[in-house]
């Protein structure tokens, strides 16, 4: 997974982005360490707050540009502010 790289791009600490995922900063540690599977909605909220495909965080894809909001699912309810 990616989640280390995107979160030091924006300068961020994994406290940071616990935070937002309401987890502890170890429990986050853990998933971006990949000890844990991430789970769904939290990968879906990275996606969106990073402004990045799920496939891309996942490694599955090298394109970091999201999906287009008309092909992709709507995620209204994952929106970070």
């Amino acid at each position: 997974m990616r989640l280390k790289d995107l979160r030091e791009d924006k300068n961020l600490y994994q406290k940071d982005i616990a935070k937002m995922l309401n987890m502890t900063q170890q429990q986050y540690s853990r998933y971006e360490l990949e000890n844990r599977n991430l789970p769904q909605d939290c990968l879906i909220k990275l996606a969106v707050f990073y402004n990045t495909s799920v496939d891309y965080i996942l490694g599955i894809t090298n394109e970091k540009k999201p999906y287009s909001r008309n092909k992709a699912i709507s995620y209204n309810n994952y929106y970070v502010n």
